[in-house]
């Protein structure tokens, strides 16, 4: 956190899926007094609410929540849009409530907007976007490999929306995406908490039987038929299973199974880059509240 007191506060609560980020967020945000800004890169969709563990009805009843629901699933967002929006979200924060507090576990989307990344201008592609789609995951991730393998090293061979992203970015630009992320800080204190509680596969295990319950195979069936099996993100962790189940080709233990590992490997990954990327307080799981309002108290100059 830098020590110009006269900027104004971004908190960021940071940490991998299921660490508990909501509940505490909702509990910080009552004290502070405060609006919570998602930093989830597929709660920004309309429908996908059961699959992302999104803010439940009543929880974003109880405390504003900003950038949820942004896009419809067959309309992805990409960086520089989110940046924008959301960049908007905490400038209005700031004129309101002197803070911003900042809640997420997508890690690049988190990186643009709390150390300035300037993703390069380049608009959505459609057609391009179609014959990527149709060349499937696997073949366009090779090919990334081969027109920036920089930009292919960063991205998950699953992450279907970078991989296209990226080559979207070059095609467009003849010139690899990894060479055009410029950095721009914001004007702003940054103070970053940590949540990464040491019984994280038990929780993980516990949320993926929740989803399931809760009706996620329900909703993947309404997706669906709003918008076909094809939407590239029914491949996401959860939607993809649930499609499978749907399909007959997994029965239901069997997709928790995998969908519970697919959801550790991919909290091993977000642990990896919050601790490449950034540098939190990492709160004590068992009174996180206290230490984190501690904390924040601290960087607000309050006694």
């Amino acid at each position: 956190m830098t020590s110009n007191a006269s900027q104004p506060l971004v908190i960021v609560l940071l940490g991998p899926t299921a660490s508990g980020k909501t509940d505490l967020a909702i509990k910080i945000a009552e004290k502070l007094k405060v609006g919570i800004i998602n930093i989830d890169s597929r709660q920004l969709y309309i429908g996908m609410d059961i699959g992302t563990a999104k803010p439940t009805p009543a929880q974003q009843k109880a405390i504003p929540h900003h950038l949820l629901d942004l896009r419809y699933p067959n309309n992805p967002i990409n960086l520089q849009e989110f940046q924008q929006t959301a960049t908007a979200h905490i400038e209005k924060e700031i004129q309101t409530n002197e803070m911003s507090l900042l809640v997420g576990g997508s890690g690049l989307y988190l990186k643009a907007i709390t150390k300035g990344l300037c993703p390069p201008a380049v608009p959505p592609q459609t057609s391009l976007r179609a014959q990527l789609s149709q060349l499937g995951q696997e073949a366009s991730h090779q090919l990334l490999k081969q027109v920036d393998p920089t930009a292919a090293s960063r991205i998950s061979t699953s992450d279907f929306v970078r991989t296209q992203r990226a080559l979207e970015v070059f095609y467009a630009t003849g010139k690899p995406i990894s060479s055009q992320q410029a950095i721009n800080p914001p004007s702003w204190r940054i103070l970053e908490l940590g949540l990464d509680p040491v019984n994280l596969r038990q929780r993980i295990s516990k949320r993926t039987k929740e989803i399931y319950l809760n009706g996620l195979i329900e909703e993947t069936e309404r997706l669906i038929q709003i918008y076909s099996k094809d939407l590239p993100l029914l491949q996401t962790i959860g939607y993809k299973e649930a499609l499978q189940v749907i399909n007959g080709s997994l029965d239901l233990d069997e997709a928790i199974e995998t969908t519970t590992k697919r959801t550790n490997q991919f909290s091993k990954r977000q642990r990896t880059w919050f601790k490449g990327q950034h540098n939190p307080h990492w709160l004590n799981h068992e009174k996180p509240l206290r230490e984190s309002l501690s904390i924040i108290q601290a960087g607000l100059g309050w006694d």
